[in-house]
């Protein structure tokens, strides 16, 4: 008997699980041009995976269309492979459907590009730990850690350059058990795929060698927090850099200052989409190596926002082009693509506005994932940035998400987060 091909197309959800449908690698053509039909409620699927709130309940249909351009096919040595796309969520008559994540990004690019002519360059720095390193005490970028974790590291670097996915570095973190993987910048909405297909190719990668990865804020209250951080920049139509000005404060140039300030403007209300989980708040404590403040900093792994320039031993534009910030409120239970797309739209709004950096007393984070969804919900801004459906449905579904937890303990809730993603 020989066996069918399938081929899978997902996208980023709003509890930043890839979820979709798989068919026939003999269908793809047609799946092309009609994709997979959805319920509209499959938006809304929790992050354990039971519907606890949804606009729609079960009433609708959209459909998941492939993006050729995505297309990931990484074979592995045992004769397995992964074959998949991400895909874009398109209404019955063909129009991009507007709670489609894809889609929100999209929109935000589109408005920065169109506004100000700037293009985003952008890079998620990924945190996670593995199971296939034995529990002991922590070897912060020891080479050591690195060689007790195997082939790991080599095969999913591999993996991803296969899938066309550059990678950058990979290392030992902080915490035992805890790695960190990060990949080179991408224009707009390829960074954002680029961190989709990265965290799937981490856990296929352990898959094969019978372990698994978590990307979890944190496995328990007291323990090692994992981040995602996103590196950005600009450049212009030409594809030059215009983020660096070396004559002018915090060395930024006038639209990449107002943009920074715009996210620390907005960055309490922002948390509700780039910390959307409870557990995001136990990791954004003090003496955590995480944010507590919106602030901006040079050379500060403390800071909300950090300023990351270039060795001066290079020329100007090397350095222009590696100069970059880092936004550092940000984990794996938040969609790159809604993460990336409220920073855009911050950023936007801080150049229409004019804003300047706050140096003297910077707002507090939210300390909890309903402080921060209060804050959304009072930005009248949102329902423009998310469109008023999606803010409607994104509050409540996550409303309702805290809600399935209040029985649990911190403990257990991190145990939980930490086993599904």
């Amino acid at each position: 008997m020989e066996l069918e091909q399938i081929v899978f197309v997902g996208s980023s959800d709003l509890s930043g699980h890839f979820r979709g449908k798989s068919f026939p690698l003999a269908d793809l053509p047609a799946r092309l041009l009609r994709g997979v039909g959805l319920a509209p409620s499959n938006l809304f699927l929790s992050a354990f995976g039971p519907i606890q709130a949804t606009p729609f309940g079960t009433c609708g249909e959209v459909f998941l269309i492939p993006d050729p351009a995505t297309r990931v096919t990484v074979p592995f040595a045992d004769g397995s492979a992964e074959d998949f796309f991400l895909g874009d969520i398109k209404t019955l008559e063909g129009a991009p459907w507007t709670l489609c994540p894809r889609q929100v990004l999209r929109r935000a690019l589109e408005r920065l590009q169109r506004e100000t002519g700037l293009r985003l360059r952008a890079a998620f720095e990924q945190e996670f730990t593995y199971s296939g390193v034995a529990g002991q005490p922590a070897q912060p970028y020891e080479l050591d850690a690195y060689r007790r974790q195997g082939r790991y590291g080599e095969t999913l670097l591999g993996a991803l350059r296969q899938a066309g996915v550059v990678p950058d570095s990979f290392l030992a973190e902080y915490g035992a058990q805890q790695f960190e993987v990060t990949v080179a910048p991408a224009l707009g909405l390829r960074a954002a795929d680029d961190a989709v297909v990265t965290r799937e190719l981490a856990q296929a990668v352990a898959f094969r060698f019978g372990q698994r990865v978590s990307f979890a804020p944190l496995a328990s209250p007291d323990g090692v927090t994992s981040g995602t951080h996103i590196h950005f920049s600009f450049v212009d139509e030409e594809d030059r850099p215009v983020l660096l000005d070396e004559a002018r404060p915090w060395q930024l140039s006038v639209a990449g200052a107002r943009f920074v300030a715009g996210i620390q403007y907005h960055l309490p209300a922002l948390c509700a989409v780039t910390a959307p989980s409870p557990p995001s708040y136990y990791r954004l404590r003090p003496h955590g190596w995480a944010p507590t403040l919106a602030d901006v900093g040079v050379l500060d792994r403390g800071a909300s926002l950090r300023l990351c320039p270039a060795m001066s031993t290079v020329d100007l534009e090397q350095r222009a082009r590696q100069f970059n910030v880092e936004f550092r409120v940000a984990d794996a239970t938040a969609s790159p693509y809604l993460a990336l797309a409220v920073l855009v739209q911050a950023g936007l709004d801080g150049i229409r506005e004019r804003r300047e950096i706050e140096c003297e007393s910077p707002q507090a984070l939210p300390d909890s994932l309903g402080a921060a969804l209060e804050r959304l919900t009072s930005l009248a801004a949102a329902a423009d940035w998310l469109g008023a459906e999606l803010l409607a449905a994104y509050v409540a579904f996550k409303r309702a998400e805290i809600a399935g937890l209040e029985h649990l303990n911190e403990a257990e809730i991190c145990r939980r987060y930490a086993e599904l993603y």
